[in-house]
């Protein structure tokens, strides 16, 4: 059980708020749960990602719904990243980020380390060979898009956030997800799909243009779907952690 360090509150200028922009204490636990929970979304969207799925066409339209097998797992890693930069600060938010793209790059060398080691040289063991090869292979270019896509729309959104609540406080929180979910997302999806298109087997600029609309609608959506439960968990949590109390009640009597 940790217990919550005692140093001096670090709080923010009150400008804009009565109390500030408030973080707790990453010494807690919370920051250490979502940090995996967010490290594993993003490794496991990395590998689901590299499966091209298409649900056929809208009828009437020609519109084809194409995305990936990681559509319906990364939009939660915004969802964390919004709750770990509420709750503990951009500077928590940006260790988070940097620690999933961390763990993202060594999960993707050591799907290349897998790839490259012999095989049994059965029918069996060449068989698997040729699915790690097909399954495993094109992953680091998701990998790649992921992360440059990931650290450029997760960055902006808690940039965002953090900028947001030093302006209101603890007021407007669910404005603040609301603006943070769909500019940190327009931008990461036009990142991804950019680079990710040709490992996932997109080869027009209309299946392109068709890939990034609606994973960007469909993010986006679930995002804003999340969002009354999001503020819900943020206000739990912070109800929860003593050394976001503390700090609140030292903010609202400086």
């Amino acid at each position: 059980m940790n217990t919550p360090r005692t140093s001096t509150p670090r709080t923010a200028p009150t400008s804009g708020g009565p109390a500030g922009a408030v973080y707790a204490d990453r010494g807690t636990s919370h920051f250490d749960i979502l940090l995996a929970a967010m490290v594993t979304v993003v490794v496991l969207s990395g590998i689901g990602a590299a499966k091209g799925v298409s649900f056929g066409t809208v009828p009437g339209t020609g519109f084809e719904i194409l995305t990936d097998g990681g559509f319906f797992l990364f939009p939660l890693a915004y969802v964390l990243g919004d709750i770990v930069t509420e709750l503990y600060g951009p500077r928590a938010a940006r260790r988070a980020i940097l620690t999933s793209f961390a763990v993202s790059i060594l999960a993707s060398i050591c799907y290349q380390v897998i790839i490259a080691l012999p095989p049994f040289p059965d029918d069996y063991g060449l068989a698997k060979q040729e699915a790690l090869e097909l399954a495993l292979g094109p992953v680091w270019i998701v990998v790649l898009a992921g992360l440059a896509g990931f650290l450029a729309g997760q960055t902006l959104n808690s940039l965002v956030v953090s900028r947001m609540k030093r302006r209101t406080g603890e007021r407007g929180l669910v404005a603040r997800l609301f603006t943070s979910s769909g500019l940190g997302e327009l931008v990461d999806t036009i990142i991804f799909c950019s680079i990710a298109a040709t490992a996932i087997g997109i080869t027009t600029l209309e299946q392109w243009a068709e890939y990034t609309i609606l994973g960007f609608v469909y993010k986006v959506a679930v995002q804003y779907a999340m969002i009354p439960v999001t503020s819900a968990v943020i206000r739990w949590l912070k109800r929860t952690d003593p050394t976001y109390q503390a700090r609140l009640a030292d903010a609202a009597t400086a």
